[in-house]
């Protein structure tokens, strides 16, 4: 799955309207180290409503989100029913989305990257914290008090960064950092779908995590997921774990299904292109050439100079 960057968020949040993207960003961003903003929640969701809001993908940022009403969050191989008050905290590991169930939303967010939070500006590595893990379960339903704080925090965040103080950033910084630790105290939501559930779940981000890698359309192109060692860390889960979804459901072990997508693609690419066969096997993710000669003929008992022809 490719990371949605942030110019890609951008252009998105203002499809549709008369906002330029770069109107967005605000003062003084462009001589920082790093990136951040900050927006509300229900003045997007007015705007992207008619969309598909929030498609399921991982992000080059980080991200936390207080979010007011009912909704369906998705984040990783976890689905998790959100009644009314939530805090999520995202990060570009692992892909996720929340689904409104109502046209109640309000709340914020903010979004950054890991060079705007670096350890020497706020004393902690973020990759190292538990919140960011990608074992962890990083959605939290809040109480109406605990809300009103979050709140608070995020409305000092707004008023410093539309301020011109000079320092501002450095402020932001501690009211994130204050977000977290926020976070870390509370108790994580963990109720999910029933296991039979989240096993499909998982079972159909694998296959939709293979599939987006394709069609290869360009021998510069590389396949980024190769291995079920590879899939199994984007989707977060034990690689023994994936193997036994996938047995379950498909009767296939995952390095199977990836062999089977490997080798469809390869025939497409050796009957319908002009690449030579160094660059097919470079693009399909293979080191050496030797290696995919040997991988075809295993699964097709021909070599990919004889299929060609």
């Amino acid at each position: 799955m490719k990371l949605k960057s942030l110019d890609e968020f951008y252009n998105e949040i203002t499809d549709g309207t008369t906002t330029e993207p770069n109107a967005l960003l605000p003062d003084g961003i462009q001589k920082e180290i790093g990136h951040f903003n900050v927006f509300n929640i229900k003045e997007l969701y007015e705007r992207l409503k008619e969309k598909s809001f929030m498609p399921y993908d991982r992000r080059a940022y980080y991200k936390i989100s207080l979010i007011r009403g009912k909704n369906r969050v998705e984040y990783a191989d976890k689905v998790i029913e959100i009644e009314k008050n939530a805090l999520l905290f995202a990060t570009p590991k692992i892909p996720y989305n929340y689904v409104p169930q109502d046209t109640q939303q309000s709340g914020h967010f903010c979004v950054f990257t890991s060079e705007f939070l670096t350890k020497d500006k706020i004393g902690i590595e973020l990759d190292s914290l538990p919140i960011f893990q990608t074992n962890g379960y990083p959605v939290f339903q809040l109480t109406d008090e605990e809300v009103i704080e979050v709140d608070m925090l995020f409305n000092k965040i707004h008023k410093e960064i539309n301020s011109d103080y000079v320092y501002k950033y450095d402020l932001i910084r501690n009211y994130v950092a204050e977000l977290i630790h926020f976070g870390q105290k509370l108790q994580p939501v963990t109720a999910l779908y029933s296991k039979h559930n989240s096993a499909a779940r998982v079972s159909s981000l694998f296959l939709e995590l293979l599939e987006r890698q394709f069609p290869i359309e360009s021998p510069h192109q590389r396949l980024e997921l190769k291995s079920a060692k590879d899939f199994a860390a984007r989707l977060a889960v034990h690689v023994n774990h994936l193997n036994k979804v996938l047995k379950e459901n498909s009767g296939k072990t995952t390095t199977e299904l990836i062999s089977e997508r490997l080798i469809y693609e390869a025939k497409i690419l050796l009957k319908e292109t002009d690449w030579n066969i160094s660059e097919i096997a470079y693009s399909l993710g293979f080191e050496e050439l030797a290696h995919f000669s040997n991988f075809f003929k295993k699964q097709t008992t021909l070599t990919p100079l004889s299929f060609r022809v």
